[in-house]
């Protein structure tokens, strides 16, 4: 997933993978410009559920609402040294 400026510049990189408790921005869709933390991750249909992004259902319950992760930006990372290329 694409780096915001401030983490592109922190890390030297462009992207990385994302994971459950990183806080990202929606960019595209019907939830533009909402933020929230990854709850879920799913990698066989490259989705990610975020804490925020629901949709309410024809019986009324809330559903977490499915994103591709190429319309979402990363702006917060939950610190993890080997994500980061770190092996110290």
């Amino acid at each position: 997933m694409h780096l915001s400026k401030e983490l592109k510049k922190k890390y030297k990189k462009r992207s990385i993978a994302v994971r459950v408790g990183d806080k990202v921005k929606i960019m595209r869709g019907q939830f533009r410009k909402k933020e929230g933390k990854i709850e879920r991750v799913d990698r066989r249909n490259v989705r990610i559920y975020i804490e925020g992004i629901e949709v309410v259902k024809k019986d009324g319950t809330k559903a977490l609402f499915p994103v591709h992760p190429s319309n979402a930006l990363l702006v917060d990372v939950a610190e993890d040294k080997r994500r980061m290329g770190d092996t110290k």
